[in-house]
């Protein structure tokens, strides 16, 4: 497909223009720049279009390197709209002794390209599997958030063969996705723009980190000038669906989060899917990994290594739920 039909396609994201393109990789590696160091950068061809990848781990020749090379991979899928930088507040404690690669979505603003539409749930997994054989991993430890969660449990659905677990961070694929998840998201856009002395109390308000993360919110901004999604909202899962689940799952929620309700999931999924792990965490709505990073951070790697070596569970995870 030439570069002309791709970008007249209605269902393909796209970029406005090179400059506004530009100025949001610049604001990408300010974000990038807060977190863990990328040891490696890859682009892997898919069906789909181009895979760009970051990979994160500890330094090459050190001991924690040689522990990281035995272990079972991380791979992180963003949400709707990012790119990897936002694991920024993760990447340093995942990557202190696991090898953790971090996958942009095609269609999203990031430096993925775009060339068919993946956003049908067969091919959505059919694009995850391909990005991760083009890497050589048969067997990970997959962590979705939002959108990103969606796409994880649809590949635990639909092509599980790599998994050794996922983790869901406040995902979609549960419920529909509703109308005041969409005000919440256009009064966070908006509050963007408020006077920096306002930011504080807006962030409190709207549960919305991005506004007190310089970087985090000029990334958000960027992106939002330069680049168009095209895609619906995914339908969730069924429960006949969720199921035919047997990949070992740990979902994280807020309890203030309006992208679904998180007593009825956190009662849901365990209830379909037997094992699962379902924690709500206090204090924060859809964003727990970025404004509770140390304690999400804690758990990810308590259930990795659970799932990896069941005598380790509930290793310095206190009061674990």
């Amino acid at each position: 497909m030439s570069d002309t039909a791709t970008r007249a396609r209605a269902d393909i994201g796209r970029y406005v223009n090179d400059a506004l393109r530009d100025r949001y990789f610049a604001a990408c590696d300010a974000v990038h720049a807060l977190g863990a160091p990328a040891r490696a950068e890859y682009d892997v061809e898919t069906s789909f279009g181009t895979t760009h990848v970051y990979r994160y781990g500890p330094e090459e020749g050190t001991a924690a390197a040689g522990r990281a090379a035995g272990r079972t991979p991380v791979v992180l899928v963003h949400g709707a709209g990012g790119c990897a930088a936002m694991w920024y507040p993760n990447t340093p404690a995942l990557a202190a002794e696991r090898t953790v690669y971090a996958l942009e979505t095609p269609g999203d603003a990031n430096r993925s390209v775009h060339r068919a539409p993946l956003h049908q749930p067969e091919r959505a997994a059919q694009w995850l599997d391909e990005s991760l054989a083009a890497l050589g991993l048969d067997r990970v430890h997959l962590i979705g958030t939002s959108y990103g969660g969606w796409l994880t449990l649809n590949m635990a659905h639909r092509r599980p063969g790599r998994l050794a677990s996922a983790t869901l961070l406040d995902p979609g694929g549960l419920e529909k996705v509703g109308l005041r998840f969409f005000v919440w998201i256009f009064l966070s856009l908006f509050a963007t723009a408020a006077p920096a002395a306002l930011r504080p109390r807006l962030a409190a308000w709207l549960e919305q980190p991005v506004l007190v993360v310089p970087e985090l919110r000029a990334m958000v901004r960027a992106g939002v000038r330069a680049h168009r999604i095209r895609r619906p909202a995914p339908k969730p899962l069924t429960d006949d669906e969720l199921r035919t689940i047997r990949t070992p799952l740990h979902l994280v929620l807020g309890r203030r989060s309006l992208l679904l309700h998180p007593k009825r999931q956190a009662e849901r999924v365990p209830r379909l899917v037997p094992g699962t792990r379902a924690v709500i965490l206090e204090r924060t709505g859809h964003g727990p990994q970025i404004d509770h990073a140390d304690e999400v951070n804690a758990r990810m790697i308590d259930y990795l290594d659970g799932v990896d070596d069941p005598a380790r569970e509930g290793e310095g995870v206190p009061g674990r739920a």
